[in-house]
């Protein structure tokens, strides 16, 4: 399963040059991990409620096009790598073209740990909240 997130570039998010700074992919990765999650009727602050964090542990980053100030792009964000305390994501950022075609501006993956919020040691995502684990689980 994936999550389609969209965005419209931003002024503040562009370049001397007009291109989207490549210090905004991370940020909309996050826009698109935080969408993912939420499908799954569940929100990350309900996460960290329940005492776990999800620290990034390594980011790609891959550009191919640039995107320019007021572009429509979606972020394709899913799962596809789920452990016990190990999560890695994978997304794709596309432009939308006025007539409603697509062209990939890059892809990249972040990884995350599962830690407890009070120990900052690995936690078992199975055991702590078993039912989340499982519907994500179950999409691959």
């Amino acid at each position: 399963m994936h999550t389609r997130s969209y965005l419209t570039v931003r002024y503040a998010e562009t370049d001397r040059m007009g291109f989207v700074h490549h210090s905004n992919y991370p940020i909309w990765y996050e826009v698109g991990r935080t969408d993912y999650i939420k499908s799954y009727g569940i929100s990350y602050s309900d996460i960290e409620k329940a005492g776990i964090l999800m620290p990034l542990t390594n980011l790609s980053c891959n550009f191919l096009k640039p995107a320019n100030y007021e572009d429509k792009i979606v972020v394709r964000t899913w799962a596809i790598e789920l452990k016990a305390a190990h999560i890695q994501f994978t997304y794709t950022v596309k432009k939308i073209n006025e007539d409603g075609t697509q062209e990939e501006l890059g892809y990249g993956s972040t990884e995350h740990g599962i830690i407890d919020s009070k120990t900052l040691r690995p936690v078992s995502l199975k055991k702590r909240m078993p039912e989340l684990y499982e519907k994500i689980k179950a999409t691959f």
